[in-house]
């Protein structure tokens, strides 16, 4: 998985996390993904977060993330979003959000665009959060992708233990698990499974939402059975998200929502990345018909 679209399926699972970066924004304000092209040019904007909600007070997000040197990246980041008010006619306000890995990079000069950048875009450099341990979850997740690998099980673990209800639970190891296995490709998912000690992940303030996750696993039999339990409410809840946000980007009728929902888990994921892509609800019947025998 490339790490872009990593970030950007972590922000469109987490909306919060928005407003932890840009507090001026709802913390309830959902977005939709999409990467326009800018006419009669070379520039295409890497993402751009919609909001679903069609109040026009509610901001657009120019998301980008830049994990590497590249002396034009201010210059072009700018030229693409004003590019982009312009032929797109925008009429409402707008945030830039930057996620940079530290600031030994050379991304070309930022003096032109100091004022954009001291107060209508944020920069947030993953390297600031290796020293804090008091982050929430959201920061947390970021955090886990920078991580070292050594001190990645620890952090993870640490982050499921501040989910509150099973839903969130389930919502937190699925982005968890999809982090891991971009972090140790070499690994299976069933390894990946294998380096939790599930029974130190307790839920705050909701023990017995915790206990009954457990009850249900050990029920399946053992280590493999509660993995193999575990897994199946994982990608459940895969798609439920991945239903939730086709129904923002193109709308899904019942027939196709039933063949997303039988989707097996690595079929799901795919689906999670391509979906970033789609324009209407004919990309993903021709998803289907591909990808689905």
């Amino acid at each position: 998985m490339k790490t872009d679209k990593l970030f950007y399926r972590l922000f469109l699972s987490q909306p919060s996390l928005i407003h932890e970066l840009i507090p001026s924004i709802p913390s309830d304000c959902d977005f939709d993904y999409s990467d326009p092209v800018i006419k009669d040019t070379e520039f295409r904007l890497d993402g751009l977060l919609t909001p679903v909600s069609d109040d026009p007070n509610l901001p657009l997000v120019f998301l980008e993330c830049q994990m590497q040197k590249d002396t034009e990246f201010y210059s072009r980041y700018f030229a693409e979003i004003f590019l982009y008010l312009n032929q797109y006619q925008i009429q409402r306000p707008w945030y830039g959000l930057l996620i940079l890995q530290n600031r030994n990079h050379d991304l070309g000069s930022d003096i032109p665009y100091q004022f954009l950048l001291n107060n209508q875009v944020k920069r947030l450099y993953l390297e600031d959060l290796l020293p804090l341990s008091d982050l929430s979850p959201n920061l947390a997740l970021l955090k886990l992708i920078i991580i070292k690998d050594t001190e990645a099980i620890n952090l993870a673990n640490s982050v499921l233990n501040m989910a509150k209800t099973e839903t969130e639970f389930q919502r937190l190891f699925k982005l968890i698990q999809v982090i891991l296995k971009s972090k140790f490709p070499q690994l299976t998912i069933e390894e990946v499974l294998a380096m939790f000690d599930l029974k130190t992940a307790t839920v705050t303030d909701e023990p017995d939402i915790y206990e009954e996750l457990v009850k249900r696993w050990q029920q399946r039999g053992e280590q493999k059975g509660r993995q193999e339990g575990l897994r199946e409410g994982l990608r459940e809840g895969e798609a439920l998200l991945i239903v939730r946000q086709l129904n923002r980007r193109c709308g899904i009728t019942p027939d196709l929502e039933n063949q997303v929902r039988s989707l097996s888990e690595s079929q799901l994921e795919s689906l999670g990345d391509a979906l970033l892509d789609f324009k209407s609800i004919t990309d993903l019947e021709n998803w289907l018909e591909q990808n689905v025998l």
